[in-house]
């Protein structure tokens, strides 16, 4: 059995890296390329200046690289700088050798005892890197890191994602401003990251606010899928109309399935509020996965408005709205179709 690796997140990473605190090893594999992008550039920006990149940044390619010729580079000491910086770029792609099952082995010699004054970095896209020697080596010698870039899942692992990038650039998002750039951007992280980028420079009291996002991103604090949700919680009719109006005029940057899709979350976990027998918000916390009290509390407003029996029929027209926007039983416009889940939730 391989060793258990040492759980590493994003954040955590970019700020060790920020800080100058480099190990001499680090494995970047998954799904994600942003974030593999991303880690193994700011590796070389923090480690060496421009001037230093000549002499100490060596860059192999997959496709290309032969893994011998990678570690006798690792092995050389640098050049007028504290370190020298070894990148191999689409791993995934290194060719096998003759008489090698994985030519990705050969790393668990050089992870047994690695030169100090080198970084090694390699970028295994798509996958995992499959190699039980090399990684059991880098875990027994403490040599390095392996980090997972996962896809990021709409929902709250998407939230999360805001609200932990947003503290370590030192700042506070609310739960309304996390969902305004989480409806609006969605799971583009380098999107994402780049609007949090410069909202953090524009925030003068370290507050990410829905004010600040509206006026810097042109996404309206007033009419979006948050204050929709809110806007049917509580049952006023004349906001939530309004709120669609406005969608149906601005059809680009407001899709109906996502809509949907974000009030299907709201009210399944509004039904689970509903049938919970812990009613208090750390009893709702609980039940429907979220940390924020706040959010439980709304759950447990919108079960005083709508009883079980509505909240059953509302996910029944939440069901058959995205099936029938999706052209089966239907060919009404999307906006015509939102109109009409709306009314129908209204009087459940």
């Amino acid at each position: 059995m391989a060793a258990k690796r040492e759980t590493v997140t994003f954040t955590a990473l970019n700020k060790e890296i920020k800080d100058g605190k480099f190990k001499n090893i680090y494995v970047l594999q998954g799904e994600e390329p942003y974030y593999i992008d991303r880690l193994q550039q700011l590796i070389i920006d923090t480690a060496l200046t421009e001037d230093q990149r000549d002499f100490n940044l060596s860059l192999f390619y997959g496709n290309t690289a032969n893994v011998r010729e990678v570690i006798s580079e690792c092995c050389q000491y640098p050049a007028f700088s504290q370190y020298k910086v070894v990148v191999v770029r689409e791993a995934q792609l290194i060719p096998k050798q003759p008489g090698h099952k994985n030519d990705l082995d050969l790393f668990a010699s050089y992870a047994e005892k690695p030169q100090p004054s080198t970084i090694l970095v390699i970028c295994h896209k798509e996958t995992t890197l499959k190699s039980k020697p090399f990684l059991d080596a880098l875990k027994a010698n403490k040599s390095g890191v392996v980090f997972d870039s996962n896809k990021v899942r709409e929902g709250r692992d998407l939230n999360a994602l805001i609200v932990n990038y947003a503290l370590s650039l030192d700042c506070n998002i609310d739960f309304k401003a996390t969902s305004m750039l989480a409806d609006h951007i969605g799971t583009d992280i380098a999107r994402l990251f780049s609007e949090l980028d410069k909202l953090a420079m524009l925030a003068d009291d370290k507050n990410i606010t829905p004010q600040l996002i509206e006026m810097n991103i042109g996404i309206s604090k007033d009419f979006n899928n948050f204050e929709l949700e809110d806007a049917l919680a509580r049952r006023d009719a004349a906001k939530a109309f309004r709120i669609v109006d406005y969608f149906e005029h601005n059809p680009k940057n407001n899709p109906s399935m996502i809509s949907v899709a974000m009030l299907f979350s709201f009210f399944s976990s509004a039904l689970l509020a509903a049938t919970a027998r812990d009613k208090s918000p750390e009893g709702i916390m609980a039940v429907v996965g979220t940390r924020s009290s706040w959010r439980a509390r709304k759950f447990l407003e919108a079960t005083r408005v709508y009883n079980t029996r509505a909240l059953v029929n509302i996910i029944g027209y939440l069901r058959e709205c995205d099936t029938r926007s999706k052209g089966i039983g239907s060919r009404q416009d999307q906006y015509a179709l939102l109109k009409e889940l709306v009314y129908k939730i209204l009087h459940a």
